[in-house]
């Protein structure tokens, strides 16, 4: 039966909370996908916040974030965030909360049979207007191509309904390691309106994926993404008003990844060849790719099946290119760890988890 929620916060601490507990701050709730169903059940219009303790959490389920009679709006939103923040006084780069994903495999890709054999969802989303705060989000220990064929892969937040709008996700860390924990690709979203803001992506194997064709509002600001496998920027058609600026993409495969159609068998439509497409043009506005093996491709799939392509889809507005990889600050003890490293290429960027 579904209920009005008495508290508007609800708590999460994988260390002493347990799932049959309220969610209360002295009662919290073990697993984000328990505080999920709390939400998921409850009735209203007022905002909820759901609030990570520091700690580990080993999603063995897929969080599914789909309320039918809640619903949130732009000011009174759906809120998942850690207790401790990157710019408060007292954090450190323990204090975010640490999501693994163990679930078992699934054989669908969103909706469809999975041809590759093995895919895992973090957290799912199906509702508007909801905010993702400060957490650290890992992939999966496993091999990634344990047989011929099969493709294992992570995908820790996802949207798959095209008529939503409104997800932020901001001063997250996604890390994977492509050998002991891939992180296949950090974000993947239909709909409208995905704003990504003082992130860092390392070494995942795609950062984002703008996924809805002609969708609008779309932002991405003050983002790291480095050492990228596959491609940092992945855009699917979407619509020209796409706002790119002060971000860096460093030590990738592939900087950008335009696919024009989502039907294989139509990859003819590729941006190489004007004649057949008219390019979509995105600003590239105060940014920096270093280090990049190739700048722009085409195509799309777990395979990366990607061709090369002329940077024709962007005009760089005060941007650097360079050859030139980036160094990170790889001192765990501090602040700006995963950072570009002080007084090198990219630090003045002032890109990563910090806004203050």
């Amino acid at each position: 039966m579904n209920k009005a929620m008495s508290q508007t916060t609800i708590y999460v601490n994988s260390s002493i909370g347990i799932d049959t507990n309220v969610g209360s701050k002295e009662s919290p709730f073990k697993t984000l996908a328990a505080a999920a169903r709390k939400v998921n059940e409850s009735v209203g219009k007022e905002g909820v916040t759901i609030l990570l303790a520091s700690g580990v959490y080993a999603f063995e389920e897929t969080t599914v974030l789909q309320p039918t009679k809640r619903t949130f709006t732009k000011e009174n939103r759906l809120t998942i965030r850690a207790e401790i923040l990157p710019d408060d006084a007292d954090w450190n780069t323990g204090s975010m909360p640490t999501i693994i994903h163990t679930m078992p495999l699934q054989d669908n890709w969103f909706g469809v049979k999975d041809k590759f054999g093995g895919a895992m969802y973090g957290i799912k989303i199906e509702t508007s207007h909801v905010t993702i705060q400060g957490l650290k989000i890992l992939g999966a220990p496993v091999v990634e191509h344990p047989k011929e064929g099969q493709i294992i892969r992570a995908y820790p937040i996802s949207r798959t309904n095209p008529a939503l709008d409104d997800l932020e996700i901001t001063q997250c860390l996604f890390a994977g390691d492509e050998v002991t924990s891939p992180n296949h690709l950090g974000i993947i979203a239909n709909g409208n309106g995905i704003v990504i803001d003082h992130c860092i992506f390392y070494h995942l194997k795609q950062a984002i994926v703008y996924w809805s064709r002609k969708s609008t509002g779309h932002v991405m600001r003050n983002t790291l993404i480095y050492g990228g496998y596959g491609c940092g920027v992945w855009t699917s058609a979407i619509a020209n008003d796409f706002i790119f600026e002060n971000n860096i993409i460093a030590n990738s495969n592939y900087a950008w990844i335009s696919q024009l159609d989502r039907d294989e068998n139509q990859q003819e439509l590729e941006l190489k060849d004007s004649k057949k497409a008219e390019p979509i043009l995105y600003q590239v506005n105060n940014s920096l790719f270093a280090g990049n093996k190739k700048l722009t491709g085409t195509g799309g799939g777990p395979q990366l099946n990607f061709k090369d392509i002329d940077p024709i889809l962007l005009k760089f507005n005060n941007t650097k290119i360079t050859e030139q990889p980036i160094e990170l600050n790889f001192d765990d003890h501090s602040k700006y760890f995963l950072h570009p490293k002080t007084g090198t290429l990219g630090a003045d960027k002032g890109v990563g988890l910090f806004k203050k």
